[in-house]
């Protein structure tokens, strides 16, 4: 007879969804954040529960997870990152993860080189590592002591919702599926904006955007939980927050292009990319493209891909383009003017007054191209300037 045996069936599914929300904060704050990333310190009280909760619901052992996420990062979207379903496919990563990070784990090559920096104490090396299912056991005989037969299936979900949601679903779906807040080079996605599910691991471009950021959201709309608690623990004291992603600002009414707005644009390689795809090529291209809607589907999306590319593009890969282009005066004017902001970061050597200088240039030729979407872009760029957090 369990502790809690008369409990309602929904009272036992709320409690399940608690361990396993605890679960899910444990893995994107101490594992991801903390851990792998070093996007915040935590003090030894949060930093031993989290990694003793894990032993018991999950049984992953901390350099293992860090050193398989860390090269995921490192080979992502290649055939050495480990978990890609751009390589190995959507559905294998989504119902098989599990399977393939412990295929990983068992490669010391990866621990090694991508392992370094985890603990490595008494408790790490004589219990957490080396006797990663005894955790597992462990929770298993604290559910049916607490909750008899019904123990089991709490049990079970526990031990299949890490290696479903976040094995399967953030490896798997957050690398095809999903909406793009930034172009970054690899195929990462924000699976929702609403980051509470899997503790904000949803917005997982807004991640591989900004990688040692403590905070994935990015936009006024998403929300990560996992912030929230992250704040919270900072607000008592018990963690550190060491860096986030950065967030520009916009003054509508600045019209002078200064150092401040040098620092905004030049420290924001990505957002400004970004915006500058999603305020500009993009519409152009629906404009001078979608005359059908087969050509939104083809053409356009292809010119999409290509004027958008962050990577080198091969030799077919151009001639595609220059076709394109070759069709539209417009398409052409602002993929000059996209390549040449890309030049603006390229300048390593140059001093900060060339930087301003050059800057200076790109906005005031670009105002004059007489394009709206290029000139509006312009203008706002004019009133960009650093967000101190």
């Amino acid at each position: 007879m369990g502790l809690f045996a008369d409990l309602a069936v929904w009272q036992l599914v709320l409690i399940t969804l608690v361990l396993t929300h605890i679960t899910i904060a444990a893995v994107t704050i101490f594992l991801h954040r903390c851990q792998s990333h070093r996007a915040l310190d935590l003090s030894p009280l949060p930093s031993h529960f989290f990694r003793f909760w894990l032993w018991l619901t999950t049984g992953m052992v901390t350099r293992e997870w860090v050193a398989i996420h860390r090269k995921h990062h490192a080979k992502c979207e290649t055939k050495e990152d480990p978990h890609s379903p751009q390589v190995y496919g959507l559905h294998k990563v989504l119902w098989l993860g599990a399977w393939l990070y412990r295929q990983e784990s068992y490669n010391q090559q990866t621990l090694e080189a991508y392992g370094k920096g985890t603990p490595d104490d008494w408790l790490e090396r004589h219990v957490y590592a080396r006797f990663p299912w005894l955790g597992i056991v462990l929770m298993l005989v604290i559910d049916i002591i607490l909750f008899a037969w019904a123990g089991l299936a709490i049990w079970l979900v526990q031990m299949l919702w890490i290696p479903f949601w976040a094995a399967g679903v953030i490896n798997g779906v957050g690398h095809f599926v999903g909406y793009r807040n930034w172009n970054t080079v690899d195929a990462s996605t924000n699976i929702s904006p609403w980051g509470i599910l899997i503790g904000g691991e949803e917005l997982h471009n807004n991640h591989h955007a900004f990688a040692n950021s403590a905070r994935l959201s990015s936009q006024w709309y998403e929300f990560d939980i996992g912030w929230v608690y992250i704040r919270a623990l900072e607000i008592v004291g018990l963690a550190k927050v060491r860096k986030v992603a950065p967030r520009v600002k916009v003054n509508p009414a600045k019209t002078v292009v200064d150092f401040d707005t040098v620092t905004a644009v030049l420290g924001n390689r990505l957002q400004v990319l970004s915006h500058f795809a999603r305020q500009v090529t993009q519409p152009l291209i629906k404009a001078e493209l979608c005359r059908t809607p087969e050509q939104c589907k083809q053409r356009a999306n292809a010119a999409r891909k290509l004027m958008s590319s962050t990577q080198e593009l091969d030799q077919s890969a151009k001639l595609a383009l220059q076709t394109i282009l070759a069709e539209s005066h417009l398409l052409e004017t602002v993929y000059q003017y996209q390549q040449r902001l890309q030049a603006l970061w390229e300048r390593t050597t140059i001093s900060q007054e060339a930087r301003l200088e050059a800057l200076q240039d790109w906005i005031s030729n670009a105002e004059k191209t007489g394009i709206a979407a290029l000139v509006t872009f312009a203008q706002r760029l004019r009133g960009y300037s650093v967000v101190r957090v």
